[in-house]
């Protein structure tokens, strides 16, 4: 019988959030031979409709954008090479302090045990040797990345399959440069500084505080045509200004917090799958 192939599993919550922060990963291991499964938690229903209505506009149908963004989800995977895509199909439930955080059906609403049970029932079918997903903030806050930070560890804690977990992040060095590029590119940014303000949130880690650092420059192309594939939110999608080039050297490596370890690989590590090939 032959051997089962290394997993990768990552969890996110949006169709297009696959891309940010771990298209590069989910390409390249692909491309090693690694099987890898994304699930996503949520329809996007809160995403811009067509010509870029804004949710809560007229005209905007949050289960025709969830449609299209179900088609786009499938075109980015199949840019990455995703063998398995695993939709949990709760409701957008928006950004923080927004009516669709409670509405019936939404993904913050729903209690954390009946996410978890189902997405421990998938980690049960898949095996993944490697999970990836969000840390307790969701990076930034984002509701129904918090929640599906939650289910994630919660179902981890259900199944134990996982022989390595991390959480995406971002070194503050890279964040202050991409601050620099979107101001070069006209976005009005304010300079503000956490640790004068504590109201203003800490986005990623200072560099030290990163465990693993993915190169994935050779799989830049494949991540920016995989963003692009979510053209219906094209004008959210910053990177897309950049041009492949530019967005390879900004992104070409995808950093991660390692919050879960049974192989004893060595910290700081550049592989994913450390300690276990």
């Amino acid at each position: 019988m032959a051997e089962r192939p290394l997993t990768l599993m990552a969890v996110h919550a949006h169709p297009d959030d696959e891309a940010t922060s771990t298209g590069g990963v989910l390409a390249r291991y692909a491309a090693e031979g690694v099987r890898t499964v994304l699930v996503t938690c949520t329809d996007g229903g809160c995403g811009d409709g067509p010509g870029g209505v804004k949710p809560g506009d007229p005209g905007h149908d949050p289960a025709a954008v969830a449609a299209l963004r179900r088609r786009e989800l499938e075109a980015s995977c199949e840019v990455l090479g995703i063998g398995h895509l695993e939709l949990l199909g709760y409701a957008d439930s928006g950004m923080m302090g927004w009516p669709a955080n409670t509405a019936p059906g939404s993904f913050w609403s729903t209690p954390v045990d009946e996410a978890a049970a189902r997405l421990a029932e998938l980690m049960l079918r898949h095996r993944p040797d490697v999970v990836v997903t969000y840390d307790e903030n969701g990076f930034y806050g984002h509701p129904d990345h918090i929640q599906a930070h939650r289910i994630t560890m919660a179902a981890l804690a259900l199944t134990d399959v996982a022989s390595k977990v991390y959480w995406t992040t971002a070194p503050r060095s890279m964040m202050k440069e991409f601050g620099q590029v979107m101001r070069e590119f006209g976005e009005d940014l304010p300079e503000l500084d956490p640790a004068e303000d504590p109201a203003v949130p800490e986005i990623g880690l200072p560099d030290e505080e990163i465990t693993t650092w993915v190169d994935t420059t050779g799989f830049g192309g494949r991540k920016y045509d995989s963003l692009a594939a979510h053209a219906s939110q094209g004008e959210n999608i910053f990177f897309l200004r950049m041009g492949k080039e530019r967005f390879t050297h900004l992104m070409g490596v995808e950093t991660f917090v390692r919050v879960h370890d049974t192989t004893g690989a060595s910290l700081p590590e550049d592989d994913l799958f450390a300690g276990l090939r």
